[in-house]
């Protein structure tokens, strides 16, 4: 019998050949149904066994602010995703201490877990600051984000694993671009553009291994497109370059037989297996927020494939042909295994799903657009 916490993940052999051998349903608009099933008048809940929140996971700020960056880059919000941003953006303000960087972790109870620090979840709220600071909803949205954004990005990664510091400079970075779009020159955000391109370094001399880490890990598609982001606000056409190069070679090795197959969740290094489990739906949103980002920075169409491969991988073309949508909640599951799915709708997945889904409605403006001129 499955615990608490372990559903049945397989499929049925039937479902299985149905899944592999029909052809991707139209792409659906994002749904916001199960990010506001996830959501209480505090936060967002972390974790789910099936689509039921686990309630006594408590909240993230990692999670939080994946929250407030889909509900802000959606061109028209209800009444309901401005309330989500408005309770994401307090949840925040909450976690941010102006010296020490955030907590992360709070509990049911309304009690932080943690100390404040500058690990990962300072870079990610850095971001969802900038992006809040660009792309809110209300013009205070837009101001108290701005005026938080400064001051956490006066502060930088903490001391930790290399990997992790690059993470965590490549997530503040991405949050810094967008300021730099709304307020050109902007000190702070150009400041910290620079130091997270210096964090992360060039590119390797090796080509079979340009990477900056030993070996490849969760969210990595985030350093180049950092990169990407310091080179255009900086105008470092090299850096930029460097950039492009690394998405280029990240995304030809998590390409197999022309779709996506990313990097599992333990990461992965030269003489691995490939394709290799249990992959995330994280990473496939991360190579479409990364070639999304490289289009935009060239005009180079060829990126557009990256994101066409990232939505499709939710539709089921991945290496297992097993979709990772449910439809039925606007859920995303948690995990694709080689011949299953983890049934589980956790905060990160869905935020994953709505994220990706939001590039699939750009895509197809952009082919109406081509289409007119033609």
């Amino acid at each position: 019998m499955p615990t608490d916490d372990q559903l049945d993940t397989r499929p049925s052999d039937e479902e299985l050949q149905r899944f592999r051998e029909s052809p991707p349903k139209a792409i659906p608009e994002p749904s916001f149904a199960h990010l506001l099933r996830m959501s209480d008048d505090t936060g967002l809940f972390e974790h789910a066994r099936g689509p039921i929140p686990k309630r006594w996971h408590g909240y993230c700020v990692d999670d939080v602010t994946r929250g407030l960056i889909v509900v802000c880059r959606e061109p028209q919000p209800s009444e309901h995703l401005i309330r989500l941003a408005e309770i994401y953006l307090a949840f925040l303000l909450h976690a941010q201490d102006r010296e020490r960087g955030f907590h992360n972790r709070m509990g049911l109870d309304r009690v932080w877990h943690d100390e404040p620090e500058t690990g990962e979840w300072w870079g990610r709220g850095v971001w969802a600051l900038g992006t809040a600071a660009r792309l809110g909803p209300t013009p205070w949205i837009r101001a108290v984000a701005l005026e938080r954004f400064a001051d956490g990005a006066k502060l930088r990664a903490g001391l930790g694993p290399q990997s992790r510091l690059n993470h965590a400079m490549a997530y503040a970075a991405l949050g810094a671009a967008d300021v730099a779009e709304a307020h050109p020159g902007h000190p702070a955000a150009l400041s910290l553009l620079a130091d997270a391109a210096d964090t992360i370094g060039r590119p390797k001399p090796d080509p079979s291994w340009p990477w900056p880490e030993p070996r490849l890990e969760y969210g990595d598609p985030a350093l180049p497109e950092a990169l990407i982001a310091a080179g255009q606000h900086l105008g470092d056409e090299s850096l930029l370059r460097d950039g492009l190069g690394l998405l280029e070679w990240l995304l030809t090795l998590s390409t197999h037989e022309g779709h996506l197959s990313p990097t599992p969740a333990g990461g992965w290094s030269l003489g691995d297996p490939r394709p290799a489990f249990h992959q995330q739906p994280i990473e496939a949103a991360a190579y479409a927020d990364a070639c999304a980002r490289a289009y935009r920075a060239t005009g180079d169409r060829t990126w557009l494939a990256g994101v066409r491969m990232s939505i499709e991988w939710f539709l089921g073309v991945n290496d297992s042909g097993i979709p990772m949508i449910d439809e039925g909640t606007g859920g995303g599951f948690d995990g694709l295994a080689e011949d299953s799915r983890n049934p589980n709708q956790g905060a990160e997945s869905t935020i994953a799903l709505i994220s990706t889904l939001q590039h699939a409605r750009w895509l197809d403006q952009i082919s109406t657009e081509v289409s007119t001129e033609l």
